[in-house]
């Protein structure tokens, strides 16, 4: 499984379900939680064998209408719990929860990252 498989199986049942790579169609129904891939820690073995797991950095970004500030910080807690508790995915909480609006769709967000190794 990639690590972007990992993100839906643990965060699929959050936000009715509606989950994004990257970004949300524009006429997406909030509220919704989008992730992608930003870095991560690369393990480089001598005999130039590919690891059979990653480390890799994910952002996970979580969105609500214009008036919804509280609404989208309970969705970023709930999804901080679930990869908390998805121990298979050995999760390091990177940063804290990181406050956006974006002008284009008039939501609410929060971005966090996450290490993941899967």
């Amino acid at each position: 499984m990639t690590p972007e498989d990992h993100i839906e199986v643990v965060l699929a049942h959050l936000a009715g379900g509606r989950l994004y790579p990257d970004v949300a169609p524009l006429s997406t129904d909030t509220p919704y939680i989008t992730y992608q891939v930003v870095g991560g820690e690369p393990m480089n073995f001598l005999s130039g064998d590919r690891p059979d797991k990653q480390h890799v950095r994910m952002q996970v970004n979580c969105w609500a209408g214009a008036d919804e500030r509280a609404e989208v910080s309970e969705l970023a807690k709930l999804v901080e719990d679930a990869l908390r508790s998805a121990t298979e995915l050995q999760v390091e909480v990177v940063s804290g929860r990181t406050s956006t609006y974006d002008e284009e769709t008039d939501s609410r967000g929060t971005m966090q990252d996450f290490m993941l190794f899967c």
